[in-house]
């Protein structure tokens, strides 16, 4: 997938099939909402995102975490001058998931010319919080 050629109108289908060869995809990430400053997306639970118990990996919520915010990020910018480089991530589990989709909400707090900061809650599919985490993703420009 060519990443330059993202923005906000890119259909979920084309960001979604660019994914699936990744890690992202096989976590079995999918993005279902993207907007200026919001991207929405779930996670199924599965023996690839589990711990050995089978409970969600708490690395897992924070792929998904990055994963969205990464992508707002680079919904906003102009990917062919700019480059997205997640600089930190911070999460607190709140909760488990043992059954079911972790639906996840990523909202940005910061949009700077340098920084972006965003704010994603993950709940399971009752909206119980499962995870709180903060994404700060540094906009670079490009050297190539």
């Amino acid at each position: 997938m060519d990443l330059s050629l993202l923005n906000l109108n890119t259909p979920l289908q084309i960001i979604n099939q660019g994914m699936k060869e990744s890690l992202i995809g096989n976590l079995g990430i999918e993005v279902t909402l993207t907007g200026d400053g919001l991207v929405e997306g779930f996670l199924l639970l599965s023996k690839k995102n589990s711990r050995p118990d089978g409970i969600l990996h708490g690395g897992a919520n924070l792929a998904l975490a990055e994963t969205l915010a990464g992508l707002g990020s680079m919904l906003m910018v102009n990917l062919k001058e700019y480059d997205v480089l997640g600089t930190q991530v911070s999460g607190n589990h709140t909760g488990v998931l043992i059954i079911g989709k972790a639906l996840a909400e990523a909202k940005i707090i910061h949009r700077g010319n340098k920084t972006h900061i965003w704010n994603v809650d993950v709940k399971n599919e009752e909206g119980r919080l499962i995870s709180t985490v903060r994404v700060t993703n540094m906009i670079v420009k490009r050297n190539d």
